[in-house]
């Protein structure tokens, strides 16, 4: 299957897509631990009916460089697919642009202006230090151990290629992080205060090894969207389309076939 890659210019900055496969649009966005290869599973089983694009987000408002990216393809129209930071980006947009969007699935996601009374992770003393001592290899390990082992795995427990390329991947966001640049900026209100707002049907779908913060997003998430359905996975952490793709890809082509 032909896949077209490329480089768009969007709001001052350069985002790189993928697009594959016929039909719909159905847009992929990447959680903040990661970039467009943590779909590459999603993107061979969707792309048979929808036309399939990951991106990776720019530095600056996430839901606008989503917009720009999907002006600069011709696509008026899209289902969206979000994980973590990605989650939070394409709920952004469906409140901005809600004419836009068809259907939403929110991965372990991210929603702007919830900040639940959660102790933080076991390791964050030690990423705290890591980071101040400038040894980002060690933070990125440490945020593996957060994310894709969650706080009930040793790293034993995961498959040594998900821990491997998403501590490639992270390391890549950390040293982008660590250079300064860009200044995100989030909508006013956040989202956590429009939820009700939100016109699209929406899938949440949560590992069951993630993080407590997680499933507090999750259940507000849960109890304010109008129309929602939510899917907990088991054996799995915060990128369950990553340790368990095919049941992951079968659970979003149906929830896509049934509110089509």
């Amino acid at each position: 299957m032909l896949r077209e890659t490329g480089m768009a210019e969007v709001n001052g900055a350069r985002l790189y897509y993928e697009v594959v496969g016929e039909g719909e649009p159905l847009v992929l966005v990447h959680a903040g631990i990661a970039d467009s290869r943590m779909w590459e599973d999603q993107l061979k089983a969707f792309a048979d009916r929808y036309r399939v694009t990951a991106m990776v987000d720019g530095p600056f408002s996430h839901h606008e460089d989503l917009r720009g990216l999907l002006d600069s393809l011709d696509v008026e129209r899209a289902h969206l697919v979000g994980c973590s930071m990605g989650g939070g980006a394409v709920l952004d947009f469906a409140l901005e642009y809600p004419q836009r969007v068809g259907n939403l699935i929110l991965v372990g996601s991210a929603v702007g202006g919830f900040g639940p009374d959660i102790d933080p992770p076991r390791q964050w003393d030690e990423i705290v230090s890591a980071e101040e001592a400038g040894d980002l290899e060690r933070v990125s390990e440490l945020e593996v151990q957060v994310w894709v082992d969650g706080p009930g795995r040793s790293p034993e427990d995961v498959d040594v290629s998900v821990r491997d390329l998403v501590r490639e991947m992270n390391l890549i966001a950390l040293r982008n992080e660590a250079s300064g640049l860009g200044d995100e900026w989030e909508p006013e209100p956040p989202a956590a205060d429009r939820l009700p707002d939100v016109q699209a049907s929406t899938l949440l779908i949560v590992g069951d090894e993630d993080q407590p913060s997680v499933f507090a997003a999750a259940d507000l998430l849960g109890r304010e969207l109008p129309n929602v359905r939510k899917v907990v996975m088991h054996g799995a952490a915060h990128v369950p389309n990553m340790e368990r793709p095919e049941a992951f890809n079968r659970i979003v082509l149906d929830f896509l076939r049934d509110y089509h």
